[in-house]
């Protein structure tokens, strides 16, 4: 093989891995978009929920904070 036939290949393989590297990119910045998109509606519902809770009701409390009825 000529070195400028080896050149043209290796440059073509370069192109098509740059290619593909783009495309696989462009899926996950639209993935994060959804995501972000997804976590501010959910911050959203759970201020809503909190200003739906009732007036003298228990302050907010994460079950994280409460140990299971075994320990």
């Amino acid at each position: 093989m000529e070195p400028s036939q080896d050149i043209e290949r290796r440059l073509l393989e370069l192109e098509v891995k740059s290619s593909f590297a783009d495309d696989l990119l462009e899926q996950l910045n639209q993935i994060i978009v959804r995501q972000q998109q997804q976590i501010d509606r959910l911050l959203r519902d759970v201020a809503d929920l909190r200003q739906q809770a009732p007036e003298g009701a228990a302050p907010f409390r994460s079950l994280r904070d409460e140990l299971p009825p075994h320990y």
